[in-house]
């Protein structure tokens, strides 16, 4: 935890300490340390939700740099254990066999198997920075406010889990009109490439609309369903 000085004085900034750090490589490093003979899907196996928890629990902080120095820490880290593997290969061979590239990421420490998709692990740094917002001084879960609830948090009492978790990735706003909801507006999701048109019923391909943005958006697709 730290401090910068603003024209409006102190804010504090929030980071996982240096203490938390350690503990927390300490933990991968003996990971990576117990399976010196283990496969890489395993060593994967079990490194991957180490890694995504804490980082994930840290997510609401200051820790872009921290998750970054990590990833760094790690790469050494995983690095030994592929050359303790194989001590009489060269560095460019160890490292062709035990990392790739996928995306737009040259240095993905994930499997090779032929015919099937790669197991890779999961860097500190992909996990998303979210701030965390003050609640309201007079707000409440079971005040009935399920937009500022569900924006804020993904989970309310009484919407759906679906309804929520897309009101929290839209921020409040209709994604139409780029109107914020009120309380009293009446929304529906819709498929944003509809499913009459090869649409999926994943969260990747949904939104919360207005009623009538649903309307106009359906009209303009070209999903409305006309019978003759």
């Amino acid at each position: 935890m730290g401090k910068y000085h603003s024209k409006q004085g102190f804010k504090t900034i929030i980071t996982p300490s240096s203490y938390k750090q350690k503990i927390h490589y300490d933990r991968v490093a003996s990971i990576i340390d117990d399976h010196k003979a283990a496969p890489q899907m395993a060593l994967i196996s079990r490194l991957n939700p180490v890694m995504t928890g804490w980082s994930n629990y840290y997510s609401a902080t200051v820790s872009k740099v921290v998750f970054s120095n990590l990833d760094s820490l790690m790469y050494t880290k995983l690095k030994a254990w592929a050359q303790h593997r194989h001590p009489q290969k060269y560095g460019g061979w160890v490292s062709k066999k035990y990392w790739q590239t996928i995306g737009d990421d040259n240095w993905v420490f994930a499997t090779r198997q032929e015919g099937k998709n790669p197991m890779r692990l999961q860097s500190h740094a992909e996990t998303k920075i979210i701030r965390h917002v003050k609640v309201k001084g007079d707000a409440s879960p079971y005040d009935g406010n399920l937009i500022y609830w569900s924006s804020r948090m993904g989970t309310h009492p009484e919407a759906t889990i679906r309804m929520s978790t897309l009101l929290k990735k839209q921020k409040g706003k209709c994604t139409h009109c780029e109107m914020y909801f009120r309380e009293d507006d009446v929304l529906e999701i819709d498929h944003i490439t509809p499913k009459s048109l090869g649409g999926k019923d994943d969260y990747k391909n949904l939104q919360i609309l207005h009623r009538h943005c649903h309307d106009e958006k359906t009209t303009e697709d070209g999903s409305v369903v006309k019978y003759t």
